[in-house]
């Protein structure tokens, strides 16, 4: 793999790019994603996992090629290319503050379930499995937060008593779930 010299790259720039590449992540595979973090974590160590991203956001790609090509016009056209990453950038924070906006009900409760991410379960099964089980529709969840080994769940406290009647003892991706109210 070749290296782009990033030198010339301005620090919003290589924050766009990463920007990009995080959009790309989210859009991902998860099992895939999983894998080669598997295999990461086999080959790299822990310490040198930072440095290795960042050489691999030097790594040339074709649409780092065709900016490299592109480079010496930009001068003439930057003005046009600000107005459009601004509006981009509101776009983007229009949509930050649409998820931030989402205001809990009062009177919503969460739970606590022991299984998570280390045992592949991702929010969008998640969110399947508790409309499945429960009947109730996606806009009955308020929240879901799924960590290493545990998830949380904020729904309507009679939501939240129906799930723990239902999964617990069931199995979860291998694992014999417990549910419960979350202390927090």
């Amino acid at each position: 793999m070749e290296r782009e010299d990033i030198k010339g790259l301005s620090e919003e720039e290589i924050s766009s790019r990463i920007d990009s590449l995080m959009q790309a992540m989210k859009s991902a595979d998860p099992e895939e994603i999983e894998r080669i973090r598997g295999i990461l974590r086999k080959k790299v160590s822990f310490f040198e996992r930072s440095a290795f991203a960042a050489y691999l956001l030097m790594a040339r790609t074709p649409s780092a090629k065709a900016e490299r090509r592109q480079r010496p016009e930009r001068a003439e056209k930057s003005a046009p290319r600000q107005e459009k990453n601004s509006a981009e950038k509101s776009a983007g924070t229009e949509q930050e503050s649409a998820k931030a906006e989402k205001v809990i009900p009062e009177g919503a409760k969460t739970i606590y379930i022991d299984v998570g991410k280390m045992k592949h379960l991702y929010p969008k099964d998640l969110s399947k499995r508790l409309q499945a089980e429960l009947g109730i529709t996606r806009d009955d969840i308020y929240m879901i937060r799924i960590h290493d080994k545990y998830s949380f769940v904020t729904m309507s406290e009679e939501n939240c008593q129906k799930a723990i009647d239902k999964l617990t003892g069931q199995d979860i991706n291998g694992r014999i779930a417990k549910v419960a109210y979350s202390n927090k």
